[in-house]
């Protein structure tokens, strides 16, 4: 047998085995989805469907780091199949051990995003007690942790002294730390709004830097959507510097103003129409019972104030409003039903006759 021939066979024997390398890895790459969903659902019958509300985020979360292991380990199997490839060699078993590391730590820092689904499921089930307000942080720290574990393993992998890095880090933690004042203090001002609890996620919340709805608290800043829709990011340590209104911790919403009958209104139609209000609002379930004040309280210079002081039992915005409508329309029926009118802002001239009569500018007016 020829050199030549052995030479041929031997270049045969690769492309084969390079073709077969080949063929294997796109069939890897062709099957992966099927793998990947076959793979869920069999998690999901194992379970007998009990993870019903945590299988989406589940599955969410791996469905691309699990489709790249799959092509890792098609990598892997390929070159395997190729006998003329050193497949131990180190450096290839490191790039191979630490993708696989990325993918799990991808996969962990997708599920941990929707981990405070997790962390408010969990405090329903197991009666926690963890304030919502706390739910965002345990999130945030899960994935800067995950993160962190990935980094230092990968880093591992290759031969670096991670030790050697975290003892760098601190010989210029003080750098740092003057560096990045203003991230400090937005930091402890987060401790602060989570410590002391001026208010959580969803509170309506005043301040002398907005007023709205908040949205999500970070460690650098709380983000608050105005009534106008508008997205508002106020640093923590601001917040943390300044008064804050909680409209959501109220237990009740105040309702006053007067009412300004005219001077024409006897007593007795003052009497009876101050005795129906009070009333009215006794009458009224959606008005706080504690609180109700009805007077006949001064005298103005167009009228007779009545002075109304009551509390209705809801702080939505929405049905504060619909019942002080109601409490309106009933006090224009009783003012209706009395014959009792109320005080515009109008003057009164008097006019003596004996003058009159001899003023032409009065008499050349009437």
């Amino acid at each position: 047998m020829s050199l030549e021939f052995l030479q041929f066979l031997q270049t045969y024997e690769k492309l084969i085995y390079c073709s077969l390398a080949v063929v294997v890895f796109f069939m890897f790459y062709l099957l992966k989805k099927v793998i990947t969903r076959n793979l869920f659902l069999l998690l999901l019958k194992i379970s007998k469907h009990r993870l019903n509300g945590f299988f989406l985020q589940l599955r969410l979360s791996f469905e691309q780091p699990i489709q790249g292991l799959i092509l890792i380990l098609g990598v892997y199997v390929s070159v395997r199949i190729f006998p003329y490839l050193d497949q131990d060699h180190v450096f290839f078993m490191h790039v191979i051990r630490s993708s696989i590391i990325f993918m799990i730590g991808w996969g962990l820092f997708n599920l941990s995003s929707s981990s405070s689904l997790m962390f408010t499921k969990l405090n329903k089930r197991f009666h926690l007690k963890i304030d919502s307000i706390l739910i965002p942080f345990f999130s945030k720290a899960i994935r800067l942790i995950i993160v962190a574990i990935s980094f230092s393993v990968i880093a591992q992998e290759f031969g670096y002294d991670v030790n050697g890095f975290v003892a760098g880090l601190g010989i210029g933690g003080l750098a740092f730390a003057l560096a990045a004042k203003d991230a400090l203090a937005n930091l402890f001002g987060g401790i602060i709004i989570i410590t002391e609890k001026p208010f959580t996620i969803g509170d309506w919340i005043l301040t002398p830097s907005v007023e709205g709805t908040v949205e999500d608290i970070s460690f650098r800043s709380t983000k608050i959507r105005t009534f106008a829709q508008a997205l508002v990011t106020v640093p923590n340590a601001t917040l943390a510097n300044e008064s804050i209104t909680n409209w959501s911790k109220m237990g009740k919403r105040q309702i006053t103003f007067s009412l300004r009958l005219t001077y024409d209104t006897s007593r007795e139609k003052v009497e009876s129409v101050v005795s129906q209000i009070e009333l009215s609002l006794r009458e009224n379930n959606n008005i706080h019972q504690d609180t109700i004040f009805v007077n006949f309280d001064t005298y103005k210079e167009n009228g007779l104030d009545v002075f109304l002081y009551f509390f209705t039992k809801t702080t939505d915005w929405g049905d504060y409003l619909k019942i002080r409508e109601s409490v309106n329309l009933e006090i224009l029926d009783i003012l209706e039903r009395e014959a009792v009118s109320i005080a515009l802002p109008t003057r009164k001239l008097l006019i003596d006759r004996d003058v009159a009569a001899n003023d032409p500018f009065v008499q050349q007016q009437t």
